[in-house]
């Protein structure tokens, strides 16, 4: 029987975080697969997953275009960050990575006080969308560096977040342990006629044992004390949204919920609804006190028709699906890239292969949602800052030892 290769191969790699864009890493891997099979057809769509380069994929998608602007960084320093202005059928909507303005790469290593970091640069950049006369704001919630529970965002957009001497509380998550009550009588005056949608992870949840301080805080920086100083103070936080802004009559609010809340028409869980929990609270905040509409990030960005693309059509069509995430663990089940792939693959039968630039513990459990094979980038051990700094052509090298693989797996089964 003839040889059986793949001859049309769909790339749809996540972005590595401080690292590479999507952009690039799918580009790198149709390169390593391109050294072995130089014929085949390859479809390189870079997922976008609200996260670093979102609103640049989107903005191409689109032909819109990225507005740039300064804001305050996490740790209070001014940054370059932009907001994109979609063109095409998308026009009058403004796209916002919260990664530009709060994303981890933002806080130095030395300063990395989740308690202490902000997002009122997000705030400021959905000020400035506003501003531009933006009605529909898309907001993708990634790579952060901030657990604020949105408070920044908030006090940027007018909102006053007091204490029970009626002082405005300063910076940082930890502060809201000290929240006593919000005025939000000052709130930016476009608010009121816009939409607001946030593209999350619908599995992150504000309080709890599953709760972002508890799940996320410590990547960001936070002791084990800090943990649970932030879940405290976000226990805090929530009782303050639900009485001072859910408890604000829905005419004058705008506020009936979320696409997770549950019955249908009820207020949002503030603490356990799906998606509060999304980059440090920052999908709590803005749901309780904005009315966003918390969103999972894939059907806010892929099937919204935006990224440009039909991910289901191209894998419906492909012989191989290749997909790629920075470090390949437990949590890569809970709707990242890797498995929201797998997730569509398994529809079409689709075989997937995912890179990683490292294993960690729990790798081998995304089998279990249909990824077939993984394959790690470093050939031998090696420091991670030299993986990092080298990681395209290891993502390259990675791409063509697999494939080379696949087809000699075709070769002894064409004997």
């Amino acid at each position: 029987m003839p040889m059986v290769v793949p001859q049309r191969i769909l790339i749809a790699p996540s972005g590595f975080k401080e690292s590479m864009s999507a952009t690039q890493v799918a580009q790198a891997i149709a390169a390593g697969v391109r050294r072995v099979l130089p014929g085949a057809h390859i479809d390189a769509v870079p997922v976008p997953d609200g996260g670093e380069g979102t609103a640049e994929a989107l903005v191409t998608a689109t032909g819109g275009t990225l507005v740039p602007a300064v804001v305050t960084g996490p740790v209070g320093d001014p940054v370059a960050a932009a907001w994109g202005r979609l063109g095409g059928a998308a026009t009058g909507t403004a796209v916002i990575e919260m990664a530009s303005a709060a994303g981890l790469r933002l806080v130095p290593a030395d300063r990395r006080d989740p308690t202490r970091t902000t997002t009122r640069g997000v705030g400021e950049l959905i000020a400035a969308a506003l501003d531009a006369g933006a009605r529909r704001i898309l907001i993708g919630c990634g790579d952060s560096g901030t657990s604020d529970g949105g408070a920044g965002a908030l006090q940027a957009l007018g909102a006053r977040i007091l204490d029970a001497n009626g002082d405005d509380l300063p910076a940082g998550g930890g502060a809201l342990a000290a929240a006593d009550r919000l005025d939000l009588s000052g709130l930016h005056p476009a608010l009121a006629g816009t939409e607001i949608v946030v593209a999350c992870n619908p599995d992150n949840v504000l309080c709890g044992p599953r709760g972002v301080a508890r799940v996320f805080a410590a990547q960001k920086g936070a002791t084990p004390a800090q943990i649970e100083q932030l879940a405290h103070a976000y226990d805090r936080w929530a009782t303050i949204l639900e009485r001072d802004a859910l408890g604000r009559d829905p005419g004058v609010s705008g506020v009936s919920g979320t696409a997770f809340a549950a019955p249908p028409g009820s207020l949002l869980d503030v603490r356990f609804g799906r998606g509060t929990g999304a980059s440090g609270g920052l999908g709590a905040g803005l749901a309780a006190v904005l009315g966003a509409r918390l969103e999972p990030r894939f059907t806010a960005l892929l099937d919204s028709g935006l990224a440009g693309f039909d991910l289901d059509a191209l894998m419906a069509g492909a012989d191989l699906a290749i997909t790629a995430e920075g470090a390949i663990d437990s949590q890569t089940r809970m709707s990242k890239v890797p498995a929201e792939v797998a997730r569509r693959a398994q529809r079409t039968g689709t075989p997937v292969l995912a890179l990683a630039g490292s294993l960690r513990d729990g790798a081998e459990s995304v089998r279990d949602i249909g990824i077939d094979s993984i394959v790690a980038l470093p050939p031998m051990p090696m420091p991670m800052e030299y993986a990092v700094a080298h990681a395209e052509p290891l993502l390259r090298d990675a791409a063509e030892r697999a494939l080379r693989l696949i087809v000699l797996g075709a070769a002894i089964a064409a004997r």
